[in-house]
């Protein structure tokens, strides 16, 4: 540290000693204001220069130090030299002092923040320097935050000190005038009477809405700014308008059409989007045929003699699957929307403007628009992929017939999930996983019972290995893989790429729109599911945080609420229990944190370990294999997160999900009677194993020596 900073930090230091140390704080009231209001009227009216320059040079010193007392010693200033001089003195007193901890904030405190942090505060950076005197404006106007606060988070900020300056000097005045006002009021008091005069009441009711009036104005600026080079209709066909009818626009749909809202929802391919048609139900479909094969295989076990060898027979495989989807169908269809009052169409949707979509040559207005476009998968640059049999979650279901040979890179759910299966129907299975651990975000031990299922059917897993090149030559195709420095080479007839999803926001009037996107390439949306443009969200795997179809339907209720009666209250969309699972033999299901996520998060916790091969049914089932994880603070029994892995797990997590939605600790569950023998009473097992390890040993110390005293009696 140089001498300068330390010279600055000495002289913060010991002016906050002299304030505190002298009691001068004790100045700064409006009671010994009105004990010394003689004398301190006599010296202003002698000494008005020197009362005010010292009453200005305090006031520059309590912002710029961020002491306490501020608006008690703006009140102060109306009370002693009057609202019209003591609004000069305190607007330019306020903006000095607070650029002046502006600037020593930046001095002292921005190196070591932006070496620390830097690569967390880009974003908020971008965000400062694109819109940051508006943002400003609006901190300024609505006291959200305390101002020594903004003073000093803005000083980390790229924003320039003469434009933090003028926002400042602007944005504080209409505040200063209400809180001068006030204290121009309070100085008449000579009694207990005089609090309930209409003067006294009314510069007291300011004070309490003028951050509702000063946030009206920012909004309707705010408004103005963001719609300016548009022009709204006078009147709108529609209430919203959603784009993609996948889990996220299905749900605005229903919940708008519900509540008697014109709705309409465009499609340009299939209702029911991915989850319907290209994942989660084919996807399921399969791994229960894979699934009916290994039960088979496993028949003699259980007692049961087959003759021969089970024979798989891909086509109807693949031909049940469709028959899943058009028995599902129906619950996605048009004529189901339609019933409900919603317009649905096909075709491509373009917006055109905030209010106006695009589809089949006719222009469609609406008061809100709803994006829920989905994502695709992502298909790498690897050189030479373009010239193999690739495949994605989205064009595997066209195959005829089964791969003798199948490659399957990532080690995601996806690609677990896929490889278990096509391995269990006869495939010869490479999985390739770049990473260390397949499943990534999951615990080591849950990543290795995943590990050992995929073993066991078959599948052989490369972790740490990573796909260079491929090539094609004479109908052979190969994959070359790189793995501690050296050249491995995978032959196959057909490769699985599973390596993520990447958000459609292209080609439908985002970028013309200015409608802005996060560093993933998603739709940047705030709490209440909003774009840039208010009337604008967006559901969904398009704008994340998860990819998932409850969590897309999940936010496709925010989106129709907050579009429908955001003008009376807004819901901020709840993420707080939001269950997933994983559908490989085992099963991994998740709610909450994971050991992985407490760590890196700094949490002190405990763990309440369950092993499924105690479970009696489990047993009798021949599903004795995983275990039940839960997370709770240091001696609470409050569920921070529970992972199982294990058959059933998807099921069986319903019940921690409930129970940490609604606030219910693992006691309440060991209080819950289970039916026996069931593989839900795991989830009592393990509020017991919380219970044994949390039991009051020295209690029970007493508790049997109390026993054994009845004993000799």
């Amino acid at each position: 540290m140089n001498t300068k900073k330390i010279a600055i930090i000495a002289v913060i230091i010991t002016f906050i000693a002299i304030w505190f140390g002298f009691d001068l704080d004790t100045l700064f009231t409006l009671e010994n204001a009105k004990q010394q209001q003689a004398a301190l009227a006599e010296f202003i009216e002698e000494n008005w220069v020197t009362a005010s320059i010292i009453y200005f040079s305090a006031y520059i010193a309590i912002t710029a130090l961020s002491l306490p007392g501020a608006a008690i010693a703006t009140l102060l200033g109306a009370a002693l030299f009057g609202f019209w001089w003591s609004l000069l003195l305190v607007s330019f007193a306020s903006s000095i002092g607070a650029t002046a901890a502006f600037l020593v904030s930046r001095f002292l405190l921005k190196d070591w923040v932006m070496s620390k942090f830097g690569n967390k505060l880009d974003s908020i950076n971008k965000g400062i320097e694109k819109d940051g005197a508006f943002y400003l404006l609006t901190l300024r106007l609505i006291p959200v935050f305390p101002f020594f606060l903004i003073n000093l988070l803005m000083g980390l900020t790229p924003l320039k000190a003469s434009r933090f300056y003028l926002i400042s000097q602007l944005g504080m005045l209409p505040g200063t005038m209400v809180y001068l006002n006030a204290g121009s009021q309070l100085a008449q008091i000579e009694s207990l009477s005089g609090i309930i005069s209409p003067e006294i009441l009314i510069s007291l009711a300011l004070l309490g809405i003028f951050p509702l009036i000063a946030k009206f104005v920012i909004d309707n600026l705010n408004h103005r700014r963001i719609y300016s080079r548009f022009t709204k209709p006078k009147t709108f066909d529609r209430n919203i308008i959603a784009i993609g009818a996948g889990a996220g626009g299905l749900v605005t749909t229903y919940v708008g059409a519900v509540v008697k809202a014109k709705v309409t929802i465009i499609e340009k391919h299939l209702m029911g989007g991915d989850c319907l048609n290209t994942g989660c139900v084919p996807s399921k479909a399969l791994i229960r045929s894979g699934q009916t094969l290994k039960e088979i295989q496993r028949a003699k076990e259980f007692g049961i003699h087959v003759e021969g060898e089970p024979k798989v027979d891909f086509a109807q495989v693949m031909g049940r699957i469709r028959n899943v989807i058009a028995k599902i169908e129906p619950h996605d269809s048009v004529e189901r929307y339609t019933s409900l009052g919603a317009e649905c169409i096909q075709g491509e949707a373009k917006i055109l403007s905030p209010w106006e979509v695009e589809v089949n040559g006719q222009v469609l207005t609406t008061k809100n628009i709803v994006i829920a476009t989905g994502a695709r998968p992502l298909v790498p640059g690897i050189p030479g992929l373009a010239d193999v049999n690739y495949l994605t979650s989205e064009t595997v279901w066209s195959l005829e017939t089964l791969p003798p040979k199948m490659l399957v890179m990532g080690g995601g759910p996806i690609g677990c999930e896929l490889a278990q299966s096509f391995a269990r129907l006869g495939s010869e299975v490479t999985l390739v996983e770049m990473a260390d651990q397949l499943l990534i975000r999951e615990d080591a031990d849950v990543s290795e019972l995943v590990y050992k299922g995929l073993i066991e059917d078959g599948v052989n897993v490369l972790l740490g290995h990573k796909a260079t090149q491929f090539t094609n030559e004479n109908g052979k195709q190969t994959a070359i893989l790189e793995y501690q420095g050296s050249t491995v080479n995978i032959d196959f007839d057909a490769v699985m790429v599973a390596l993520g999803r990447v958000a459609n926001v292209k080609g439908f009037g985002l970028e013309e729109l200015g409608v802005e996107l996060t560093e993933r390439g998603t739709v940047k949306i705030n709490d209440y599911l909003e774009t840039n443009y208010p009337n604008i969200f967006a559901v969904g795997d398009v704008s994340g945080p998860f990819q998932l179809t409850h969590a897309a339907g999940h936010q496709g209720w925010y989106a129709a609420v907050n579009a429908l009666f955001g003008k009376f209250k807004k819901f901020r969309a709840d993420y707080s229990v939001m269950p997933a699972a994983t559908y490989t033999a085992p099963e991994v299901a998740r709610v909450g944190i994971n050991e992985k996520e407490a760590k890196a998060q700094g949490i002190d916790y405990d763990v309440a370990l369950y092993g499924i091969d105690d479970l009696d049914r489990a047993i009798a089932d021949g599903e004795d294999h995983g275990f039940i994880k839960v997370l709770t603070p240091k001696g609470k029994d409050k569920i921070l997160g529970a992972t199982i892995v294990g058959s059933h797990a998807g099921d069986l997590l319903a019940e921690f999900t409930l129970a940490m939605r609604h606030g219910l600790g693992l006691n309440k569950i060991l209080g819950t009677v289970h039916p026996y023998p069931t593989m839900s009473e795991a989830t009592k097992y393990t509020a017991g194993v919380w219970k044994q390890n949390n039991a009051p040993q020295q209690v029970l110390k007493w508790v049997a020596k109390f026993h054994t005293w009845q004993r000799n009696r």
